[in-house]
């Protein structure tokens, strides 16, 4: 753990109950640290993690980091308060979006260990900076292997079985991909479950944009293989079917 303070915090109300998993997006991990421990840029994060797997504490988890932004999740708006923000280094999409090696994600993994021994940090409450503010932010992005930190014991996956396809339409009974402009029971019953998984979503009305933001949101984070595809933005039958699979899923855990 390198100490490296920064300014750029407050006091908590209460202790976390949540972690958001950023990626830096800026050319290099020395910008990155420079920038979240200038006052005049009024940006923090608890931790940030380098590609080659060093760890830099900038400011203690009691406090109140300022990570997350204008940020919503299942009602609460104040994300900063009530989550630790891990920074992770990467350039992103803006300076040429690259895989995480295995030493970050290993020390990332490592650092979550340690958080959820000191902290009440259910794994549906570990999640990326583009689930709780979707119409700003990307990150950590399509390439974080979500799937490697649930092997780990972090946060949420699930590998749904798929509805059997009609041989000669080659479409589940769920029916073809649901898209801007589509309205009805398909897209309310969407609407709705995404909003009850966290997002700030209202069912009712069409499948607008801000339902097809949200969407690529949750492509970003639960079914990444779709980002860059005619896919993204649209909720095809693998999504929904993801999408209800985590529902039951934190049913169960909550039960």
């Amino acid at each position: 753990m390198i100490e490296t303070p920064s300014p750029n915090f407050n006091e908590r109300k209460g202790p976390p109950d949540m972690v958001v998993l950023h990626y830096t997006g800026m050319k290099s991990g020395e910008a990155a640290l420079a920038r979240m421990c200038d006052p005049e840029a009024k940006v923090s994060a608890h931790y940030m993690v380098e590609e080659d797997g060093r760890i830099f504490r900038l400011v203690h988890e009691e406090r109140r980091a300022w990570h997350a932004g204008i940020s919503y999740w299942k009602g609460e708006t104040d994300i900063n308060g009530c989550s630790i923000g891990i920074e992770i280094v990467n350039p992103g999409h803006e300076f040429g979006y690259r895989d995480f090696p295995m030493a970050q994600i290993d020390a990332v993994i490592g650092l979550l260990d340690g958080i959820r021994e000191r902290w009440e940090i259910p794994d549906h409450r570990i999640l990326g900076h583009s689930d709780v503010a979707p119409e700003r932010k990307q990150d950590p992005g399509e390439r974080f292997p979500w799937a490697e930190l649930a092997a780990h014991g972090h946060g949420l996956w699930v590998t749904p079985d798929m509805p059997p396809a009609n041989p000669s339409t080659g479409q589940t009974a769920m029916g073809p991909p649901l898209g801007e402009g589509d309205t009805g029971l398909g897209v309310f019953s969407l609407q709705s479950a995404l909003g009850k998984l966290g997002y700030n979503i209202l069912a009712g009305g069409p499948y607008d944009d801000e339902t097809a933001t949200i969407v690529t949101a949750f492509q970003r984070h639960w079914v990444p293989e779709q980002i860059g595809t005619d896919l993204q933005g649209r909720a095809d039958a693998k999504l929904r079917v993801t999408l209800m699979a985590l529902l039951r899923h934190i049913a169960l855990m909550e039960v």
